[in-house]
């Protein structure tokens, strides 16, 4: 006991202290935006996007120029962040072009054998709440056994959406499907089908009328299945659940920022006399885009700019309410962003994305703009007010943060690949614990980034990169997004190679020509790769295509099918 009393007579060890001097253990409210872009923000240098709440927090905590996603999209990156662990060790990263659920009624989603922190803080004695979205599936066996919800993974409440906010949710903004659709495996057929039939209707080419027949079946039945699905994705996937019931189908965006931050609000005045984990998801800004009539019109960069600026809204509420009910002290406030900016999409000719500062791409690649993420942390004094960290972190350092700070034993059975942030942020060391961190697009390793003990030097070595052209867009524009399998990246051998302190829009690639110790960082990376690669074990693909795709009897409906699954039960 004399011990401790004399760790808390210094400043770097008030964190400790407040768990060990009998004291409580902090609250948490994580914030985590949807395909926001590190330009985006003031603090991270923008001047022109207003985000006063959030520059705030800047100020009054600690700034990480270098933290990474540990995936450049949406659901592998946000299992990486509730377990701290490569989604590839869950299941959570897909050997197809499909990297994330699109389909509310499928039968994948994060293992309940996995470990998140907020699983270990309920077990702990906290409150715990999701507010937004989820993306990391839904049911397994029936549409209402919930296997993979928010509920079985350590959320005693959840409110918000089971996947993303597709165009499809917002009328008028199109579909994502036919895209998707035509660069499935075989997803071409149906075009192949109906050219080879105008070019037999021409005389061109001659088919046998039995040939015809089916060809003209397949198609029609192809053509009429995508046209019924891109019909009713808005009624069977748009919708909006408070725990296991699903309260709005399809559910109308305009106003779901202002629902989701009054429910936030309310958790917080419920859980004010006890601890509490609240993680607020935002759906926002991610396509298609939407604002509130509050703040609609009001940026200077169009719906995009309107969708940050009420995000900063949102944050700034919840702030107020901490201060309001004097828990400010007692809580760590975390605020970052999934992945990069969605720069690839295009409506009605406009790009929707956001900024990625002097960073190259965006959402879907492992280029700095696609995992380089704006993050914040703050909790008065215990960390540093105004500080910058420009050491490597990760989103997957949240998990081994929360669990040693909860006073929660780490699991010993499995994998952990974040580290504990609170030596940063206390600056009781200089020096990030990750050595290595491995950049995985999809299931495929993609790059890796090495900053060596005793080096100011970042290393990151690609051995492919994504076909990404937006000077005439095509590649990854073309498409949409960035996909990882073969036919849509370039290979490099040797490996292309960059010094993020030296190059950090990642410009000029190096080689055994123009860099000394490009032989030495090729092999280092390799034995890493080598090591690395021991610690992995074959895990059921949770986005297999059969994981993926849609299974009426997994479809949750909040009336009767022949009323169209529509409901209105939570208006503000």
């Amino acid at each position: 006991m004399k011990f401790l009393w004399i760790l808390c007579a210094s400043h770097l060890f008030t964190a400790a202290c407040r768990v060990s001097r009998g004291g409580k253990p902090p609250n948490f409210v994580f914030f985590v935006i949807d395909d926001l872009g590190i330009g985006d923000l003031g603090c991270f240098g923008n001047t022109t996007m207003r985000t006063p709440a959030m520059d705030k927090l800047a100020a009054e905590g600690v700034k990480l120029t270098q933290h990474i996603a540990a995936a450049p999209l949406c659901t592998p990156s946000r299992a990486a962040f509730l377990t701290g662990r490569y989604p590839i060790r869950s299941g959570m990263a897909g050997r197809t072009i499909l990297g994330v659920f699109i389909i509310a009624a499928s039968s994948g989603g994060l293992p309940t054998e996995e470990v998140t922190f907020a699983k270990l803080a309920k077990q702990h004695g906290y409150s715990t709440a999701l507010i937004g979205k989820w993306h990391l599936g839904l049911n397994c066996e029936r549409n209402d056994d919930l296997c993979h919800h928010p509920h079985s993974h350590g959320f005693d409440h959840f409110y918000g959406i089971p996947i993303t906010h597709l165009r499809d949710c917002l009328p008028g903004h199109g579909t994502i499907f036919i895209n998707i659709f035509v660069h499935l495996p075989y997803g071409h057929l149906w075009i192949w089908v109906a050219t080879a039939l105008v070019l037999h209707a021409l005389g061109v080419i001659a088919v046998s009328r039995k040939a015809v027949l089916a060809a003209a079946f397949l198609a029609v039945v192809l053509l009429a299945c995508l046209l019924l699905f891109v019909l009713t994705f808005p009624d069977l996937n748009c919708f909006l659940m408070r725990n296991g019931e699903v309260v709005e189908q399809p559910y109308t965006s305009e106003n779901l920022t202002q629902k989701m931050t009054r429910e936030a609000v309310q958790f917080l005045e419920r859980n004010a006399g006890r601890p509490f984990l609240l993680f607020f998801s935002f759906i926002q800004v991610h396509t298609a885009l939407f604002a509130s009539p509050a703040f609609k019109g009001r940026s200077k960069h169009g719906l995009y700019g309107d969708a940050v600026e009420e995000v900063d809204w949102s944050v700034g509420k919840i702030i107020e309410t901490l201060d309001r009910l004097k828990l400010s002290d007692d809580t760590l406030v975390y605020v970052t962003s999934d992945n990069g900016p969605h720069l690839e999409e295009v409506s009605d000719g406009e790009m929707y994305g956001g900024f990625s500062g002097i960073y190259r791409a965006g959402k879907s690649t492992n280029w700095e703009g696609g995992i380089r993420v704006p993050a914040i942390a703050r909790w008065p004094g215990v960390i540093p007010a105004n500080k910058q960290i420009d050491e490597p972190t990760s989103n997957m350092d949240l998990f081994p943060t929360v669990v040693k700070l909860v006073g929660a034993a780490t699991p010993e059975d499995r994998e952990i690949d974040g580290r504990d942030l609170m030596p940063l942020l206390l600056g009781q060391v200089e020096r990030s614990e990750h050595e290595f961190m491995f950049h995985y697009c999809n299931a495929h390793l993609n790059a890796v980034r090495w900053h060596p003990a005793n080096s100011t030097s970042i290393w990151k070595m690609f051995f492919f990169t994504p076909n990404f052209y937006p000077e005439n867009s095509t590649g990854c524009f073309h498409t949409h997004i960035c996909f990882c399998t073969k036919e849509y990246v370039t290979y490099h051998d040797p490996p292309l190679l960059f010094d993020l302190s030296k190059d950090p829009s990642e410009s000029n690639p190096l080689n055994p020509e123009n860099e000394p110790l490009y032989k030495d960082v090729l092999r280092s990376i390799r034995e890493a790769v080598a090591r690395h690669s021991l610690t992995l074990t074959n895990v059921p693909n949770q986005l297999s295509l059969v994981n993926v795709v849609w299974n009426p009897w997994l479809q949750p409906c909040c009336s009767s099918p022949f009323q169209l699954c529509r409901c209105e039960k939570d208006q503000m």
